[in-house]
């Protein structure tokens, strides 16, 4: 049987599942729900680019958050290259949450 290739919409579909199970230790709710990734995009060669920020500058994981989210997509079946970039424009707000983020942490 042959094994087909995942598409680069499957990998990004992928990515943003296994970025569902990355945490920020300091609140209790995934970072992709928190509103930390603004973007992944995987391109026809499955290579992923993602744009993510912090809750502040100063957030204690700044160097530990990125690489923990450059290994998540890196081990999702099928990918090729990773690069994280780190943004802080725009700021991240609560208003970036997402509802169910907002739900669990008692906001709504």
């Amino acid at each position: 049987m042959e094994v087909k290739d995942r598409s680069f919409i499957e990998i990004k579909d992928a990515i943003v599942t296994a970025l569902h199970d990355v945490y920020d230790p300091e609140i209790p709710v995934n970072i992709y729900e928190l509103g930390l990734i603004y973007e992944v995009n995987v391109d026809p060669s499955n290579n992923a680019h993602i744009v993510m920020t912090l809750t502040s500058p100063n957030c204690p994981v700044a160097e530990s958050l990125p690489q923990e989210v450059k290994e998540t997509a890196e081990a999702v079946d099928g990918i090729g290259t990773v690069e994280v970039e780190l943004v802080f424009e725009p700021e991240w707000t609560m208003d970036s949450m997402s509802e169910t983020a907002k739900l669990e942490l008692g906001l709504l």
